[in-house]
């Protein structure tokens, strides 16, 4: 915001990638989203959402980097413009610019995080008239994982994903700054796919309410590291079909000792990596899951905000 908190005419948020630690889907609703139970923190590694206002027309428009990424209505950043317009009654004439890292259909979070980038910088755009509770309800409106970005650090994501609460800070405090390697195979796996998949095969992939929320309560009590709380009900699922995922899991175990899961819907993966991991041992991570999912897998070194 700009002096005497008059609105300004550009704003750059940085939109992070996510990775869950714990996801236990419990069950499926009657509207036919699933409840689920989740522990979920952002990276430091992720997009840049530039936000720019005074172009001679209302409305919206999107530009990226990444050709792959659409730019038109179908785009969260642009959802996510319509419905702070219809909030708020801005008329806009705002253009995005989106700096793409964050690789498609992976299942880090990217197109929610720049939703949320965007109302973000919406709101910083039109002077903030929203409070972080209505842009909590408007990033809950465009997709079921936005609100965890309006968070800075790990949370608990119940419901279909619009329920968060931040992290107790002991709790917390055990995932940040702890190294990642994040690593993503060429295909991507739909999220309404995996989903779909999931309740086909109910309850052979679903984690009774009660039990994932005693998992995550013992964890967050106790003193155990992050390496103890990671579990994904997803991972059956995903892993049926795209064999390629557990048999790297399973070689990063048995040959480096890692513990890896996939986040979210997947495709992409993630490891904790011990302190004190070289960059000797970075490399030869990096070539196995190369050697393995191909020269042009996605692999990024980065840490828990």
């Amino acid at each position: 915001m700009g002096v005497n908190g008059a609105p300004v005419s550009t704003a750059t948020f940085f939109s992070p990638a996510k990775i869950n630690l714990f996801l236990a889907i419990t069950g499926r609703r009657e509207d036919g989203f699933h409840e689920l139970v989740s522990v979920v923190a952002p990276l430091e590694f992720g997009d840049t959402l530039q936000a720019e206002s005074g172009g001679p027309e209302p409305g919206f428009s999107l530009t990226c980097d990444d050709p792959a990424v659409p730019a038109d209505g179908s785009n969260l950043v642009l959802r996510a413009a319509t419905a702070f317009a219809a909030a708020t009654g801005w008329p806009g004439g705002v253009s995005f610019r989106l700096e793409k890292h964050i690789p498609l259909g992976a299942g880090l979070g990217g197109g929610s995080s720049n939703a949320v980038a965007a109302l973000r910088a919406l709101n910083e755009l039109a002077g903030r008239p929203l409070e972080l509770a209505r842009l909590a309800e408007l990033a809950a409106s465009v997709g079921s994982d936005c609100p965890l970005f309006l968070h800075d650090g790990p949370v608990v994501m119940r419901g279909r994903g619009e329920r968060v609460a931040a992290l107790a800070p002991e709790a917390a405090a055990r995932l940040r700054g702890r190294r990642v390697l994040v690593f993503k195979p060429m295909f991507g796996i739909s999220t309404a796919w995996a989903y779909t998949r999931m309740a086909a095969e109910a309850p052979a992939h679903y984690l009774p309410p009660g039990e994932a929320e005693a998992r995550v309560a013992a964890w967050i009590r106790g003193n155990a590291p992050a390496e103890e709380l990671l579990f994904n009900s997803m991972g059956g699922v995903a892993g049926a079909k795209y064999l390629a995922l557990p048999v790297l899991l399973e070689a990063l175990r048995a040959e480096f000792g890692l513990e890896a899961r996939m986040s979210g819907s997947g495709s992409a993966c993630f490891a904790l990596l011990p302190d004190g991991t070289t960059a000797t041992t970075l490399a030869a991570l990096t070539a196995r899951i190369r050697e393995l999912w191909g020269p042009e897998a996605f692999v990024t070194d980065t840490k828990i905000k």
